[in-house]
C-alpha cells in the first residue's frame, strides 16, 4: 500500500455525505455524479480496510470508524481553509498574523476595543498578544518578537528603524491600602517615609538587556510581581504600597479601597508610546495603527 488516499477531496466527500445524508444529495452539492463519490469512498474503505458508511433506510450513515475519520478530517479541512484564506490575504498586502506587545502599565480595555473593530473589518488576520514590562517591551520590538508595541514607556531606544508616537500621558500617584499608616501623616510623604514599609514592585520583563524597575524605593522591603494588574491587587489586599497610574486605580479610589497620598517627590507625568519598525509596511499593521491612534486622540 502506498498510503491511504486521504485527500482533501475525499474528506470533502465524506463531509458532504454526512451533512446531506445520501450520496446522491452530496453529489448534487459537490457538482459531481453519485458514481464518482461512490468510487472515492470505496477506494478509501479498501485502503483503510474499514467500512465508513452503512445504509439506514434511505440515509447513508457513518460507522464509528467513519465518524472518527470525519471528526479528525474536519480539523484538516478547517486548517486547509485557513491557510488558503491567509495566503489570499497576504497576496493582497495584508499580513496573515500581527504580533503585538502591550506594556503592563497601560490599560488593556482600549486596546481590546480597537482590536475588536479591526477584526470585524479583517477577520482573516490573526492577532497574537503578549504583555511586557519596561525594557522588556522595547526588547520584544527590537528582537522582532512583535510587530507593534503599545504603551511603551520612555526612553525610546536609540536604534535606527524604530518609529514611536506618543499616545497618552501617564499620571503616576503614590497609592496605599485604605487605613495605611502613611495616610495619617499630616504632610507630604517622603521616600524616607515609604522606605519603612513594604513596597510592591513590577519585575522588568527584559531578558537580554539590563532590567530596571520604575519607582524602586531604596531600603524598603519589596514584594515583586510580574504585571501592573498584580501590583494593583497586591496593594488593594494590603500587602504594600507603590506608585500606580491614576487612571488604572480610579475606581478603587472612588470605592475607598485605595488612598492616594501626596508625595514630596511626586512622579512627573510621562508619555507612553505606540511603536513599530519602519520596515514593516503591511496593510494590517497600518490599519491597526490608525485605529489605535484615532482612539487615543479622542480619549
Amino acid at each position: 500500500m502506498n498510503g491511504p488516499p486521504l485527500t482533501l477531496e475525499a474528506l470533502l466527500v465524506l463531509d458532504a455525505i454526512d451533512n446531506r445524508g445520501s450520496f446522491a444529495s452530496a453529489a448534487e452539492q459537490l457538482n459531481k455524479v453519485p458514481s464518482a463519490l461512490s468510487y472515492i469512498v470505496q477506494k478509501l474503505e479498501e485502503q483503510l480496510s474499514v467500512t465508513l458508511f452503512v445504509r439506514q433506510g434511505r440515509r447513508s450513515v457513518l460507522t464509528p470508524a467513519g465518524q472518527h475519520l470525519l471528526r479528525e478530517g474536519r480539523k484538516i479541512l478547517a486548517a486547509a481553509s485557513k491557510v488558503t484564506e491567509q495566503t489570499q490575504t497576504l497576496a493582497h498586502g495584508w499580513e496573515p498574523k500581527i504580533s503585538i506587545a502591550f506594556d503592563s502599565i497601560i490599560a488593556v480595555e482600549p486596546i481590546m476595543q480597537c482590536l475588536q473593530k479591526f477584526l470585524d473589518e479583517h477577520p482573516n488576520v490573526e492577532i497574537d498578544i503578549c504583555e511586557q514590562v519596561m525594557n522588556g517591551s522595547w526588547e520584544a520590538l527590537i528582537d522582532d518578537k512583535v510587530d507593534l508595541l503599545i504603551g511603551a514607556p520612555p526612553p525610546i531606544p536609540n536604534q535606527a528603524g524604530i518609529r514611536a508616537i506618543k499616545i497618552c500621558q501617564l499620571d503616576t500617584v503614590l497609592a496605599t491600602p485604605k487605613q495605611h499608616e502613611l495616610s495619617h501623616l499630616n504632610r507630604p510623604v517622603t521616600r524616607s517615609d515609604i522606605a519603612d514599609y513594604r513596597t510592591v514592585i513590577v519585575h522588568d520583563s527584559s531578558k537580554s538587556t539590563v532590567p530596571w524597575s520604575s519607582n524602586l524605593i531604596d531600603q524598603s522591603r519589596h514584594f515583586y510581581v510580574t504585571s501592573v494588574e498584580q501590583k494593583i491587587q497586591a496593594i488593594v489586599a494590603g500587602i504594600g504600597v507603590g506608585f500606580l497610574p491614576r487612571a488604572r486605580i480610579q475606581h478603587y479610589i472612588n470605592n475607598a479601597q485605595l488612598a492616594v497620598l501626596e508625595a514630596d517627590t511626586q512622579e512627573q507625568k510621562s508619555a507612553l508610546f505606540l511603536a513599530w519598525k519602519t520596515v514593516n509596511k503591511g496593510k494590517g499593521l497600518l490599519r491597526l495603527r490608525a485605529l489605535l491612534l484615532a482612539h487615543y486622540e479622542n480619549m
